[in-house]
């Protein structure tokens, strides 16, 4: 055992100072199904929820807590989670239960985006390969985010009547968030209502990264060192009802968001108005053979994008705005049982169902280019999914356990004809000819998509475990990757998921992404987990993998070279890729004694990316980074301190003009005391005031005339906030 210890300390000490939260291996809480023994998720602890959601609004950012997980900046309360190399819709986020679709073609309403941190019950992550149960359409790992479960008063207790409120504040941008809940509950029956606020200014950077402060308004200006388009504002609220009967679970619940604003330093639009509404339903059953759960949920998104303060909103005389308008529809059902079949297996099977509407269009502005009609970027764009599932889990001895998974996704696309402003070439838009060619095209398309998962768990003994596995995994292109159509710049730029700056073209003929994943995880750890170290080599190699090129838009085929330190327009187009890389983490006691419980935590990631075909990078894979937290507990108190380090990121997606960022480290503190109801939380975040660009956060476009593609400044990185003071109070009653 002294020899583990101290093999155990040297190699967290060989790591760059790893980090990883204390409580990583949590299992799920569901009924009698805790898949705890082979394709194990990381779950994000509940210690690390309520410390963390006094230090931000954004639901994505807590991931950073789960190894190979990294952030590509967005708005403020929008980040667009990693895993892997892998971002966006290459990941499957459900959000209690319910599969939630961006509908704006700069995806500034993801998924996470529609539940407040204050309001999560778990967050767990099943990376690379996920288990067919929790995966499909997807290629780089799953994301499940689930509000609190609903409490129910004990027996004999009567009505139970119980909620919390809690506030937050943080210097660095003005930013505030408030939340409250309650609930009122018998043996057999919940309800409860829950809300939140979040609202900031602009953030600052630890030192002026610009040279200039215009905005292309009369008399408005951004400081050299201020973040333009960082600011927003949003609730979320919803009322759930829960009734219960033996071993029997009915919920509902209807929620509601709203965005008056939402601005983006990466985009050149900002999401000025975002309604969402939405129900869900669901069953949860034990039966006598096993558990049994359905669902059924709709949500409908209205959603406004133009210029915010911080960019030119008239043009002279013909332009006043470019007001866009995306409006889009979620109809699902799922059903998934889990059959006992005996003491050492069980079987899962389901079937899921949805259907999504996606309308796009931008009426005209001003008296120029931009009219007489309506600009139709999506026309009745339809996404459906039909999916079937049979999943066999097994334990073969006290060493061996597998999960063998197969699962079918059709999925069908369409979309009705395009057309521009004007039925007009006119000025070098080239809006008729590139509706006509997209019109003439067979839009109907039907995929028909097979993943696999194999996976086995071998338990050497008390203190070692080896898990390895191999996957299939296939995602079809989502409704932009597919319909959008101009290669107009003006119009192209305006279609952007990443946040490069670019303008982006679809393609109707795109085929689904098909990704080989092998990974293996060795668990080297305690009996009882109190010090554990773990390390996950991995191997993908995706074909017909959605990347882009360089397109001439006078000419509308591929260019033979790429703009150098410009914007340009890009089409996406199928490449092959492969991504590798490893991910370590652990945790140790390093000594108790009167002035309390002392320990290190730490998590290191490495992703290496590359297009195949045109030995690029893929864009937005975050460098080398590790994290080490020196950790320290007594009473009611929990202190840490933070060292996050992030090497300079140069291996880089040149099709994209994608920015070398620099290394860097910052210092994060962190403490907070805990009474019965009262939870006080409170730190610094870059206590050192150090500047950085984030290496994720795309391209400034935050400020200016960017509506012209290259009317503003080319080449400036997105950088991280400066120095920030942040304390939160959270109060049970």
């Amino acid at each position: 055992m002294n020899f583990k210890r101290a093999a155990l300390a040297s190699a967290i000490a060989a790591l760059p100072m790893m980090a990883v939260a204390a409580d990583a291996q949590m299992p799920a809480v569901v009924v009698s199904d805790s898949r705890e023994d082979v394709g194990a998720s990381t779950a994000v602890s509940q210690d690390t929820l309520k410390r963390q959601s006094s230090a931000t609004s954004d639901t994505a950012s807590l991931l950073r807590a789960v190894p190979g997980v990294s952030i590509n900046a967005a708005g403020g309360v929008s980040g667009l989670p990693s895993i892997r190399g892998l971002a966006d819709d290459r990941l499957r986020i459900k959000v209690d239960g319910m599969d939630l679709i961006a509908s704006c073609p700069n995806h500034m309403n993801p998924a996470l985006s529609y539940i407040d941190p204050t309001a999560l019950g778990s967050l767990r992550v099943y990376s690379g390969i996920s288990p067919v149960s929790v995966g499909g359409d997807s290629i780089g790992g799953s994301i499940v985010a689930d509000s609190a479960a609903p409490v129910f008063a004990e027996a004999g207790q009567g009505t139970l009547v119980q909620g919390e409120i809690g506030t937050s504040y943080r210097s660095n941008g003005d930013a505030f968030s408030a939340n409250l809940g309650a609930t009122v509950a018998t043996e057999t029956f919940s309800a409860t209502y829950k809300a939140g606020t979040a609202s900031a200014n602009n953030y600052r950077a630890a030192r002026d990264f610009k040279s200039f402060t215009a905005t292309g308004r009369s008399g408005e200006t951004v400081d050299r060192d201020e973040v333009g388009s960082s600011a927003y504002k949003t609730y979320n609220q919803s009322l759930g009802l829960a009734f219960r009967n033996e071993s029997h679970l009915f919920e509902g619940t209807v929620g509601v968001q709203g965005v008056p604003y939402q601005l983006y330093p990466n985009q050149r639009m900002d999401m000025l108005e975002n309604d969402a509404k939405r129900i869900n339903l669901r069953y949860l059953g034990q039966l006598g053979w096993g558990t049994l759960e359905a669902r059924a949920y709709h949500e409908k998104v209205d959603h406004y994008m133009n210029f915010g303060a911080d960019k030119q909103l008239a043009y002279g005389t013909a332009v006043n705005g470019m007001p866009m308008y995306s409006e889009g529809e979620t109809t699902g059902a799922s059903i998934k049982a889990s059959i006992d079949l005996n003491t050492q297996s069980l079987l899962r099977i389901g079937g899921e169902y949805q259907a999504y509407q996606l309308d796009d269009w931008w009426p005209a502005s001003g008296t120029g280019m931009m009219g007489p009609g309506t600009f139709a970027n999506i026309n009745d764009g339809q996404r459906d999914r039909l999916a079937a599932f049979a999943e066999w889990e097994a334990r073969h001895n006290p060493q061996w356990t597998t999960l063998l998974g197969v699962r079918y996704e059709r999925v069908s696309m369409d979309a009705g004809e395009a057309n521009g402003y004007a039925a007009t070439n006119m000025m070098g838009t080239n809006q008729l000819r590139d509706a006509s060619a997209f019109n003439a095209q067979d839009r109907e398309k039907t995929d028909n998509n097979w993943d696999l998962t194999a996976l086995a768990k071998y338990t050497v003994d008390a203190e070692m475990d080896i898990e390895f596995g191999l996957a299939r995994k296939v995602r079809s292109p989502n409704v932009y990757e597919r319909y959008t159509w101009s290669t107009w710049t003006m119009a192209a730029v305006m279609n952007n998921t990443v946040g490069d700056g670019n303008g982006y073209v679809g393609d109707v003929n795109l085929e689904p992404e098909k990704a080989t994943t092998l990974s293996a995880t060795f668990d080297w750890h305690a009996v009882d987990r109190a010090w554990e170290f773990k390390a996950t080599p991995f191997y993908t190699r995706v074909s017909d993998y959605i990347d882009a090129v360089q397109w001439n838009g006078a000419t509308n085929t591929a260019a033979t070279s790429n703009t150098d330190d410009a914007f340009t327009v890009l089409k996406y187009r199928n490449q092959a890729a492969r991504l590798y890389g490893l991910e370590l983490s652990g945790k140790m006691p390093l000594a108790a004694n009167a002035w309390g419980n002392w320990g290190v935590e730490g998590l290191l990631s490495y992703t290496r990316s590359k297009n195949l075909d045109t030995g690029d990078a893929l864009y937005n894979t975050m460098p080398l980074n590790a994290t080490a937290t020196l950790t320290h507990t007594l009473g009611g108190w929990d202190n840490r301190i933070e060292l996050v380090m992030v090497s300079e990121k140069d291996d880089l997606s040149d099709a994209r003009n994608e920015i070398a960022t620099g290394g860097y480290s910052l210092v994060n503190l962190r403490g907070g005391y805990s009474w019965k109801q009262v939870r006080l939380d409170f730190g610094v975040e870059n206590l050192f005031d150090k500047y950085y660009d984030a290496p994720t956060g795309g391209t400034y476009t935050g400020q200016g005339t960017t509506m012209g593609i290259n009317s503003i400044p080319c080449g400036i990185a997105v950088p991280g906030a400066g120095r920030s003071l942040y304390a939160g109070v959270n109060v049970k009653f």
